[in-house]
């Protein structure tokens, strides 16, 4: 495995991954009804093709 090549691929999905999540949380809190919501809960989920990897992160995202 190239090591540089590798982590450069990662930090590129990861980047793609934060920034397309970010938007899209951003639009259904723009769209939705939330304002009696001072928070929402997030979840990911994160699984890679192959493998029994079933990675999953969960938070509050404050709105106010």
């Amino acid at each position: 495995m190239n090591e540089e090549k590798f982590n450069m691929s990662m930090r590129k999905f990861l980047k793609q991954v934060g920034v397309t999540s970010q938007q899209q949380i951003e639009k259904i809190v723009r769209e939705g009804n939330l304002s009696q919501q001072s928070s929402i809960k997030a979840k990911v989920v994160l699984s890679v093709e192959g493998t029994d990897l079933n990675h999953v992160v969960e938070g509050d995202i404050e709105l106010e």
